[in-house]
């Protein structure tokens, strides 16, 4: 098969975990078919057997590519032709299911996409990086507030010096829905993510803090120097943090203030974000995702809304409604889905992809993430100020 006929199809995906009773495994499937040019055609869609089946039928799954484990499709996926087989699978079990079966489909030869955060450990981490550049693969990670358009606006600001020289972050993401003690009422969501064996060292900080590690690196390159950690667990008996704040230096001298909670009463899901330079200032709001501030030295606040011809290529590539109808949460995956799928695309028909395909977070990303998780830990833990993060 050519390179030519192998892209006049649809893109076959599969999905590992994500079954019945998943709110983020319906969020990626309908982000992955949003481009309109990718089909969701197998799936081992939870580690009970019965379950995958059972979801798998829900969701007209064909009976032999309906399975029952990911080693299963991982099997039976590697005997079907170029064309047939899936082009990528996602994965979107729980944290702790993500090593084993992201190393075993790089192994294979298959492009991946996976939730965040992307493993437990560092040495995990190290493992992926030198699988994917040892198969070549296209690898990309679900840091899904990277594909907000005016996420990439203030990329393309910081990037080409309308700041000036940065000198503060402060990043923050309160939410509330830990403030009870959840993972004892049956909740799946909280249960696997307040259990040790489950979601790793750290709780809030692997769920939200990642985000706004990967929210930072994304919009300003900056790299961190070394942090000052305080990791707290309010709710009694709960085994990891649900609250953390934090201190940043970066090389160059820009500082920082990171802040998550899953117990700050009244709040919902407010992952927000300021940065300021020596020639003005930014701030998004998750909330309020359409809509980009700016703050000149010595002149009025400006305001700039998703969906209009005034923005940078990245974030008009990243709309998809005129401006006023509000694009959000699912847009943000459907994004990093499509730039992933046309990266895939790029590679079937032999050419290099561009800037603006490649846009989306990669395994490097996940492996920072993942370090930096460690780092807090090991910062928290300390009586020395600051841990330096290298």
């Amino acid at each position: 098969m050519t390179n030519q006929q192998r892209i006049q199809r649809k893109l076959n995906f599969g999905q590992i975990g994500g079954g019945r009773d998943s709110f983020i495994g319906a969020v990626h499937r309908r982000a992955a078919i949003s481009d309109g040019l990718t089909e969701f055609v197998a799936g081992a869609l939870s580690s009970n057997p019965e379950k995958a089946k059972a979801s798998g039928e829900d969701l007209l799954l064909a009976p032999e590519r309906n399975y029952s484990s990911w080693q299963e499709m991982l099997a039976t996926e590697s005997d079907l032709p170029d064309g047939k087989r899936i082009d990528y699978v996602s994965i979107v079990t729980p944290n702790h299911v993500h090593f084993e079966p992201t190393l075993a489909f790089i192994e294979a030869g298959f492009n991946v996409v996976l939730d965040k955060p992307m493993v437990h450990t560092s040495q995990q981490a190290q493992a992926l990086v030198t699988a994917v550049e040892k198969h070549d693969v296209i690898f990309g990670l679900t840091h899904n507030y990277t594909g907000y358009p005016l996420v990439k606006e203030a990329r393309h600001w910081v990037q080409s010096g309308r700041l000036g020289k940065l000198q503060r972050v402060v990043v923050e993401y309160p939410q509330a829905w830990l403030l009870t003690k959840l993972e004892e009422q049956g909740l799946k969501q909280a249960e696997w993510r307040t259990d040790p064996n489950r979601s790793g060292i750290v709780g809030a900080i692997g769920d939200i803090g990642t985000h706004c590690e990967n929210l930072v690196s994304y919009i300003t390159s900056l790299e961190l120097e070394a942090m000052c950690a305080d990791l707290s667990t309010f709710v009694p008996g709960r085994l990891l943090d649900d609250d953390a704040s934090i201190l940043l230096r970066f090389k160059g001298g820009a500082k920082g203030i990171l802040w998550v909670s899953q117990i700050a009463t009244g709040s919902e899901n407010g992952l927000n974000i300021r940065i300021y330079g020596t020639e003005g200032a930014l701030s998004w709001k998750q909330e309020e995702p359409n809509y980009l501030n700016f703050y000149p030295v010595g002149g009025p606040m400006q305001v700039y809304s998703r969906g209009n011809d005034y923005l940078c290529e990245a974030a008009q590539r990243a709309t998809h409604l005129p401006s006023g109808h509000p694009e959000a949460f699912f847009e943000s995956f459907g994004n990093i889905y499509l730039n992933v799928g046309d990266t895939i695309r790029a590679k079937l028909a032999g050419r290099e992809p561009t800037a603006l395909e490649l846009d989306f977070p990669t395994v490097y990303d996940g492996a920072r993430g993942v370090k930096f998780m460690e780092k807090v830990v090991e910062s928290a833990k300390s009586d020395q100020k600051w841990t330096l993060f290298d």
